[in-house]
């Protein structure tokens, strides 16, 4: 079997769409290219229902109430913004604290930061050696001036699953509002918004085999009704909630990713964690349970050292080499998430330390499987990475052999397809 080196391993940070999903969009790039805003004609029509019937199957797979508790954003990034600034805003009046935890995505932590210039206080609560956070702590941080508190389903670097319905029922019995970035669990682990008392939840398409630049935000429309300040104006789109023209082929491509993660994503995860089991020998000194983690985020320590190394002042041509065969860079700062469990810096500068391990080995056939009978051999796989065989190097896959920055004739190719070949022999 030949390997297409570099092989993509981080399936947390984004995965190939599924060719069904992209099947499924085609039409709405040429054919039926209305704006679902326009409801004078029929192409405008045919736009808006697509993107009814897109926020149903979202909807579904989280079991929201109805489908227009979902509003459609340009990713969860802007979800978490909308959510978290737009809630702060509309509650001010009842209180101007936040509760978080330290090892959020950036796209939480730094709106809270900038919260806090405006005056909020904001606090982050730390977590165990095991990346959870305790539910006594979201407890004992409560005040009476508390309006919301932000955990994430489960994090993006070590796959940690938090205890969202627990905590959920804490926020319910005060009478906060409870947030949750569930981009990296949705589909993968249990998340149904209305028993774990949810009342907010970003989620994006690419994490589940859908196209970027497309998400959405949970918002609870009743038992409590939620209410948000818009964070854009501007034609009043989504019930006022996020003004902008709608990405109908985007969106229509969410909802298929949504509904094959919902029909697919129990089955998958339960094979994955079949294939992550160790050895018999090996589990009575196992930490990792399959109840705190996603079913397909494994940790491995590597090559931070190996990287550094040669990298000084007067080796940095063999570290350059050494990035180049390797197909990655060391981390420039260590991760705020791994520091935060109290591990050493030289784990914490890791470039790997702990990234999905979503290995995919390229077979003889580099088509998408789209059927069960077609699955390949995987190692260390997560639930978004299920559908695809073939590695991030396809469609710029050079035929040349390697060489170094700057050796080809200039203009003939761009620097980073020089510093980042995507096919290497």
């Amino acid at each position: 079997m030949a390997i297409k080196l570099p092989i993509f391993m981080d399936y947390h940070s984004t995965t190939p769409v599924d060719p069904r999903v992209i099947e499924e969009m085609l039409p709405y790039f040429n054919e039926k290219f209305g704006n679902a805003a326009s409801r004078s004609h029929a192409f405008g029509w045919t736009a808006e229902e697509a993107v009814d019937y897109a926020r149903e199957r979202i909807g579904k797979l989280i079991n929201a109430q109805s489908e227009k508790e979902i509003v459609f954003t340009s990713g969860a990034t802007e979800s978490n913004n909308v959510a978290i600034k737009g809630v702060a805003e509309f509650y001010k009046e009842k209180g101007n604290h936040i509760i978080t935890t330290v090892i959020e995505h950036k796209a939480v932590l730094d709106t809270c930061k900038r919260l806090e210039k405006e005056g909020y206080e904001v606090t982050y609560l730390g977590v165990g050696k095991d990346g959870r956070v305790d539910p006594d702590d979201v407890k004992k941080a409560m005040t009476d001036k508390t309006i919301l508190v932000s955990v994430m389903l489960a994090n993006n670097e070590i796959g940690t699953v938090q205890p969202i319905e627990e905590i959920g029922k804490l926020t319910r019995e005060r009478g906060v509002l409870l947030h949750s970035d569930a981009v990296q669990g949705v589909g993968k682990v249990p998340f149904d918004v209305q028993k774990m008392n949810v009342d907010l939840a970003s989620i994006t398409a690419h994490k589940m085999y859908g196209p970027k630049g497309v998400g959405g935000l949970y918002v609870r429309r009743s038992k409590p009704r939620v209410r948000l300040v818009a964070q854009m104006d501007g034609g009043g789109h989504e019930r006022g909630m996020r003004s902008g023209t709608l990405n109908v082929p985007g969106i229509v491509g969410f909802g298929k990713a949504a509904d094959i993660m919902l029909k697919e994503g129990k089955e998958e995860g339960a094979r994955l964690l079949g294939m992550r089991a160790p050895p018999p020998e090996a589990r009575s000194r196992s930490r990792r349970s399959s109840s705190t983690t996603t079913p397909g985020c494994c940790r491995a320590t590597s090559t931070s050292r190996s990287l550094r190394r040669g990298r000084g002042r007067d080796d940095g041509d063999q570290g350059r080499r050494r990035e180049l065969r390797l197909g990655v860079r060391p981390r420039a700062r260590a991760s705020y998430v791994l520091r935060a469990l109290g591990v050493g810096d030289e784990l914490a500068h890791s470039a790997s330390a702990s990234a999905s391990a979503a290995t995919r080995l390229r077979r003889e056939s580099t088509s998408f499987r789209t059927s069960s009978s077609t699955r390949s051999s995987t190692s260390g796989t997560c639930p978004r990475c299920t559908r695809c065989t073939r590695t991030a190097s396809t469609s710029r896959a050079s035929s040349g052999s390697l060489t170094e920055p700057g050796s080809r004739e200039p203009g003939s190719t761009s620097e980073r397809e020089q510093r980042w070949p995507t096919a290497i022999k």
